[in-house]
């Protein structure tokens, strides 16, 4: 029994420097990261950095500091560098093999910071999910929807499909079809829509408003409106357009195929 407290002596004496300087370590490691990552972040907002960007540099220093924090309090608890970078490597391994998909994810992430598909802020459509772009991380892309449904896609899915992105250019082009009875004068028609399209708040007159008949079908026919506008302004003017444009329909007496209802009558012939 005496030998056993003499052993257990000797291990605290041994080790018990070397686990309160591994604590002291660990606390002011930990007080000087959360200062770094404030700093960084501070330099970061005020030099306008890409949005983007800001998320990945500030994630992948997080990582950075936690690990080197982890590797300095190794060592200082005595453990053989060597030995730790064997067993770091054999698990990297293991790990490596189990998430393959994460590292697929990782990859994306850089493609996306290199080649800039899209930012934060930018409106996409992507992998069967449509919305606004919140956060881009290593591994995962945030997005929005219009009805605020947060949804993350892996970056390795993005980066193996086509990604639609509404907002990167600065003008989009609003496309609406109006059917007429084809009884109707196509003239008007065309001088009403083009008119009712031309005088919408909010559409740009160059590229200029465009109406024509598009195609035909048993007694209907459709006519194509487009007009140009600034990308923010999309939905909005896309909603006065087809309101104004129907409306002026309406007003001058131009009908709507499916609102009439066809009748008709076959004789009884004996």
């Amino acid at each position: 029994m005496e030998e056993l407290v003499n052993k257990i002596m000797e291990l605290g004496v041994s080790y018990g420097g070397k686990l309160l300087l591994a604590l002291i370590v660990l606390v002011i490691g930990s007080l000087a990261i959360r200062t770094i990552k404030k700093m960084v972040s501070k330099a970061l907002d005020k030099d306008n950095v890409d949005k983007t960007l800001k998320s990945v540099v500030k994630n992948t220093l997080n990582i950075a500091l936690y690990a080197l924090l982890g590797i300095s309090i190794i060592e200082i608890l005595g453990v053989p560098m060597s030995s730790v970078m064997a067993l770091i490597a054999s698990c990297g391994l293991a790990v490596g093999l189990a998430l393959q998909g994460a590292l697929t994810n990782f990859a994306g992430g850089l493609m996306i910071i290199l080649f800039k598909p899209f930012r934060v802020g930018d409106y996409i459509e992507c992998s069967g999910a449509e919305g606004i772009v919140k956060d881009i991380s290593i591994f995962y892309t945030i997005i929005v929807t219009l009805d605020n449904i947060r949804i993350s896609i892996p970056n390795g899915d993005l980066m193996n499909s086509a990604i639609s992105n509404y907002s990167i250019e600065k003008i989009r082009r609003i496309d609406l079809d109006f059917k007429v009875t084809n009884d109707c004068d196509g003239d008007e028609a065309r001088k009403v829509l083009l008119e009712a399209a031309s005088n919408t708040p909010g559409i740009l007159h160059e590229p200029k408003p465009f109406t024509r008949l598009s195609a035909v079908d048993d007694d209907t026919y459709i006519y194509t409106v487009r007009v140009w506008v600034d990308a923010e302004k999309y939905w909005d003017v896309y909603f006065d357009v087809l309101e104004h444009c129907s409306k002026a329909l309406n007003d001058n007496g131009i009908d709507d195929p499916e609102e009439r209802i066809a009748v008709r009558i076959v004789k009884d012939e004996q």
